[in-house]
C-alpha cells in the first residue's frame, strides 16, 4: 500500500503553539485573496489578513479565526506565524458580536482622516472573522 503524502503544518501565535501535525490541505486568507496549500506545494511566502484558516486531515476539517500574520511553505512544511488565532470552539460569540458593534459604532463617528480609523477597521475585520468562524465546528 502506498503511503499518502501529507503536508506538515505548524501554527504559532505569540502565546502558544497551536498546531504541529501532518495535514492533507490548508486554506488561509492571504492579503491577495484566499489560497490553498497541498502536499508538494512550491516554496511560498505571503502575508495573511484577518479571516479564517482551515485545515483537513482524513476528511476532518478544523477552523480557526486569525487577525493576520505570515505564511511560509518550504520543503513540504507550512508555518503560519499568526498575530492572534482561536479555534472555532474557543470563540465566545457574544464577545465577538460586542466587539463588532463597538467597532462599527466607532467607525460611524470618525472621519476618514482620523488616525484611529485603521485600528477600528482592523478590529471590525477581526470581529467579523471570529463571528464567521465561531459558527463552524470541527467537521467530519
Amino acid at each position: 500500500m502506498t503511503k499518502v503524502e501529507r503536508l506538515f503544518l505548524e501554527i504559532v501565535t505569540p502565546e502558544r503553539v497551536m498546531v504541529t501535525q501532518e495535514v492533507d490541505i490548508v486554506e488561509a486568507p492571504g492579503t491577495s485573496g484566499e489560497f490553498g496549500v497541498l502536499p508538494g506545494h512550491c516554496t511560498y511566502l505571503t502575508t495573511l489578513e484577518a479571516g479564517e484558516v482551515r485545515f483537513s486531515v482524513d476528511g476532518t476539517t478544523r477552523f480557526m479565526a486569525t487577525s493576520g500574520g505570515f505564511a511560509e511553505v518550504v520543503d513540504n512544511k507550512m508555518t503560519l506565524l499568526l498575530d492572534t488565532a482561536e479555534f472555532s470552539e474557543e470563540i465566545n460569540i457574544e464577545r465577538a458580536q460586542r466587539a463588532r458593534e463597538r467597532a462599527e459604532s466607532a467607525l460611524k463617528d470618525l472621519s476618514s482622516e482620523n488616525q484611529e480609523v485603521q485600528a477600528f477597521e482592523a478590529a471590525l475585520s477581526r470581529a467579523i472573522a471570529r463571528i464567521s468562524t465561531a459558527s463552524k465546528r470541527t467537521s467530519d
